[in-house]
């Protein structure tokens, strides 16, 4: 019996043109695909959470694959992952989502070098959190460290999961701050 129970999916679109100055000529997308489980361990106490975190890697991947195919591959310069917990799991139960999630964003993306930035939670229903983005190639770009506000209104039910992969074209509209561009990262280290 398969670990993994959908009750619904997401797709949430974000598109920038300006943030009050100027009309970019390209405007920043920002995408969340999300899914709603049950969550097999809701109510009690499981030692041996790894494949539960083996079996997501299949709906780490059909997420993934929902994002590459809205923004397309060769667009995609920002990730994260989240995870909100109902509150009849744990934490824990959320952080299975790191190695799922991220393994089947890096995989689709060509083997990026960045970490990718993580949010997780522990909520009722209709609870929705800021997700933090970031450069897929270097993890002090500066200019693309944005978020996207994700959440479902009748989800995560108190024996639910929310897991959500996010995924944009590139950094902040009219980004103006400094620090390592895009085009100079050179250690390749997934920092700079």
């Amino acid at each position: 019996m398969s670990l993994i129970e959908i009750r619904k999916r997401c797709l949430i679109v974000e598109t920038t043109y300006h943030e009050g100055g100027p009309v970019v000529d390209k405007p920043l997308k920002l995408a969340a695909a999300c899914a709603v489980i049950r969550n097999p361990y809701a109510g009690r106490y499981e030692p041996d959470l790894m494949p539960f975190m083996a079996e997501l890697r299949s709906l780490g991947t059909l997420l993934a694959q929902e994002l590459v195919d809205t923004l397309g591959k060769d667009n995609i310069e920002v990730y994260s992952k989240a995870a909100i917990v109902g509150v009849n799991g744990e934490m824990e139960h959320g952080a299975v989502w790191h190695e799922a999630g991220g393994w089947a964003m890096r995989s689709l993306l060509g083997d990026p070098k960045s970490m990718v930035p993580a949010v997780k939670a522990v909520a009722n229903a209709g609870y929705r959190m800021m997700v933090p983005v970031h450069y897929i190639h270097a993890s002090y770009v500066r200019s693309h460290f944005n978020s996207i506000e994700v959440g479902i209104q009748d989800a995560p039910r108190p024996n639910e999961i929310l897991f959500a992969l996010v995924m944009g074209t590139g950094g902040r509209v009219h980004s103006r701050l400094g620090g390592l561009l895009k085009e100079n990262v050179s250690v390749h280290d997934g920092q700079r």
